[in-house]
């Protein structure tokens, strides 16, 4: 007789964000050029311009808008300044990318994590556009792919972290509404500024 596999528990929060993201995440990843058959350094230049283009000013929102909670350490978590120095290391720092400013409304601590919770996630999922990235454009951590490996050999704990961080949190359903709102307004805000950036697949 087979042994019952143990029941994980995920919390409300984290069921409701799969749940409300798993199709724009799909239709996003579907969209990213990554593994494309065109996608050469150029266009890698290309798509991290526009990827700092959103990062910055999202991230800045997020320190302006006063609504991470007090026990959340957010600016080891930044990253526009790491796509900088890639686009420096890529030869692309001669101008200033354009930068987004359609960008999800961060007025509460449940939405600020809600946006966190895709960008942390998109950290996760580097990890596999890293080993694609080094071996077809030979770019890595020490010529202008450090955003894709950011976290390096935390990157699977840090992840960990956060969810266990969110899901220990004391929401209410209107603010696990508000947690789910903000993550599915930041992938819309995210897939629609790429499209202008005219970078998608």
């Amino acid at each position: 007789m087979q042994a019952k596999a143990r029941e994980v528990y995920v919390p409300p929060v984290l069921q409701d964000l799969r749940a409300g993201t798993a199709e724009l995440h799909i239709a996003l990843e579907k969209r990213l050029p990554f593994f494309s058959d065109t996608l050469d350094t150029q266009a890698f230049v290309q798509l991290m311009q526009a990827y700092y283009g959103f990062y910055q000013p999202l991230e800045q929102a997020l320190l302006d808008s006063g609504a991470i909670p007090d026990d959340f350490d957010l600016m080891p978590r930044l990253k526009a300044a790491t796509l900088r120095a890639d686009l420096q290391a890529l030869g692309a720092s001669a101008t200033t990318p354009p930068l987004c400013q359609e960008l999800p409304l961060i007025d509460s601590s449940a939405a600020s994590l809600g946006v966190l919770y895709v960008l942390e996630g998109a950290t996760l999922g580097g990890q596999i556009l890293r080993r694609e990235i080094a071996a077809r454009l030979n770019l890595d951590a020490d010529n202008g792919a450090a955003f894709l490996d950011i976290y390096g050999a935390a990157t699977g704990r840090r992840w960990r972290d956060f969810i266990e961080y969110l899901g220990s949190r004391p929401f209410d359903a209107t603010e696990r509404a508000a947690v789910v709102s903000a993550a599915q307004t930041t992938f819309a805000c995210f897939e629609q500024w790429l499209e202008r950036q005219e970078v998608l697949a």
